[in-house]
């Protein structure tokens, strides 16, 4: 795995980020103009619509805010979003190849949640502080549960490098035989950007908690990072289960963009398909359900590298 010059490979990155960024929310966006019976191609220009909507748009003030933390832990969401794909290797190029890649990962995972907190706690208000509380609730459902999901590949690769991992899955990829850890990795993708079923910190009965304050250009930015976690989340998908760039006849970097792409078509239905999980629904499907499955799935392959060895 080669790292590319961090003058040329992190721009290259941040833009592939934003457009998969721009693809999800522009799928979403068609898929609620079909739902309200216009056509596609208009759902398709409202995120560009919505950008120049708030970039003009007045910023509000509440009494009182903490207006540096709150700015602060908007714009770390896409701050962490980048580090994320950071080590995400694409046609054999990576802009960090850190032999701990996968704890990389979970530790600007865990950077959301003081993130999500400062949004809620700078803008001085009740609905943001507690929805930022309830982002916290949610993250310690999903966080133990998302940890063995990663370390599962890890286990199977016999290595925290992404590279290694990716070329583990020559002849199988992981998907296929650690189904339990994928599907509770996709999961953790949407709690932690706080998307479809996971929205709960954004609820409506909060007048959209975290969401309630921003306006302007904070809401943006706040927005945009959510749709950037939920892009480096679904690229992330493709090096740890869906065997990197590996595919016939097309060059292993535009295997990496159509996976993560697909990746994201199926996160993005499944966030308009299902309703939101209340903290406490979720903390018992979090620590009763998926919690015992994903390590009985880590304990499978664990047995299965043991006898190969």
């Amino acid at each position: 795995m080669r790292e590319g010059p961090v003058v040329l490979a992190v721009p290259v990155a941040v833009l592939l980020l934003a457009a998969l960024s721009w693809a999800g929310a522009g799928l979403d966006a068609a898929l609620a103009a079909r739902a309200a019976g216009r056509p596609l191609r208009v759902g398709w220009l409202v995120p560009l619509h919505e950008t120049g909507r708030l970039l003009v748009q007045r910023r509000r003030t509440t009494l009182a805010p903490d207006a540096l933390l709150w700015r602060v832990g908007g714009g770390a969401l896409a701050v962490v979003a980048v580090l994320k794909v950071a080590i995400i290797p694409l046609g054999g190029h990576v802009v960090a190849d850190l032999d701990v890649g996968v704890v990389w990962f979970n530790a600007m995972d865990v950077l959301l949640w003081a993130s999500l907190w400062l949004v809620g706690w700078g803008a001085n208000s009740p609905y943001g502080l507690i929805g930022g509380y309830r982002y916290l609730a949610q993250a310690l459902s999903y966080e133990l549960p998302l940890m063995f999901a990663l370390v599962t590949p890890a286990v199977a690769a016999a290595s925290l490098r992404i590279g290694d991992i990716e070329a583990a899955q020559r002849t199988v990829w992981f998907a296929a035989w650690m189904p339990a850890a994928f599907v509770v990795y996709l999961g953790a993708v949407l709690a932690y950007s706080f998307a479809g079923p996971f929205a709960y910190p954004a609820g409506p009965d909060l007048a959209g908690g975290v969401l309630a304050e921003p306006s302007g250009v904070d809401r943006l930015v706040l927005l945009a990072g959510r749709e950037l976690l939920l892009a480096a989340g679904a690229a992330f998908a493709v090096p740890l289960f869906l065997g990197g760039g590996a595919g016939p006849v097309l060059p292993g970097w535009a295997w990496s963009l159509l996976k993560s792409a697909a990746v994201l078509a199926v996160l993005v239905l499944v966030r308009r398909a299902l309703p939101t999980v209340r903290a406490d629904r979720l903390a018992e499907i979090g620590w009763v359900v998926a919690l015992p499955l994903v390590i009985v799935q880590a304990l499978v392959v664990s047995v299965v590298v043991l006898v190969r060895s």
